[in-house]
């Protein structure tokens, strides 16, 4: 094992609010309902695109035009919102920041705009302790299809069988399963252990110490 990747939202930094004040002034807007964060915290983890889906009346979900116009409007609001994201969880940043400095290559995976994710890694980690952020990138799949970690490993210098990928959801052990990576799982996001497990997790991390630890063992350091 050579790197580590991973997930944002829920896994390094807790993003529900800054997203949910995005989707409900986007809703509002168009007259729709409005959501808690519990709401929020199901919607995500599948793009941003499939997260205005799931913010929709269930009725209008199917009419892809919609879809696309109500996208748009989010896309902008989240464009406000996304950097209220001010700081990481505790003990994440000195993780990742002793990770890197032991020579382990560091990468950020999300299923949200690409912009975003680096824009977000800079202002929540450690200035030079990431080498690489990657968020969706047009017209191609998002996790858990391996597209996207298979091209973060491309950019580490590495290959998957060659990763750790460190996530919050099942949408996370899946798209390591599905590059044929390394996962670990972590209870401290927006799916409970048990959600995790079902989907395959057999390393579950409970606080970033515990991670440390787990992580120390796979990579060997």
């Amino acid at each position: 094992m050579k790197a580590v990747i991973f997930d944002f939202d829920g896994t390094i930094a807790d993003t529900l609010e800054a997203i949910g004040e995005a989707v409900n002034t986007t809703m509002q807007s168009y007259g729709y309902p409005t959501h808690t964060t519990a709401d929020i915290r199901s919607f995500i983890n599948n793009g941003a695109r499939e997260l205005v889906r799931r913010a929709m009346p269930k009725q209008l979900q199917i009419d892809e035009a919609l879809l696309d116009r109500v996208y748009a409007d989010y896309h902008r609001e989240y464009g406000k919102t996304y950097l209220h994201t001010k700081v990481a969880y505790e003990g994440i940043p000195e993780l990742i920041r002793d990770l890197h400095n032991a020579g382990v290559r560091i990468g950020v995976l999300s299923n949200k705009q690409h912009e975003y994710v680096v824009n977000l890694s800079k202002q929540v980690l450690p200035k030079g302790c990431f080498d690489a952020a990657q968020g969706v990138v047009p017209e191609q799949p998002t996790k858990p299809h391996p597209y996207l970690s298979e091209l973060v490993a491309a950019r580490l210098g590495v290959s998957p069988c060659e990763c750790v990928m460190v996530g919050d959801s099942d949408v996370d052990i899946l798209t390591a399963k599905n590059a044929g990576m390394t996962h670990v799982g972590v209870s401290w996001g927006y799916r409970d252990e048990e959600t995790l497990r079902k989907n395959g997790a057999t390393r579950i991390a409970h606080t970033p110490d515990e991670l440390k630890k787990i992580l120390k063992d796979l990579l060997k350091i």
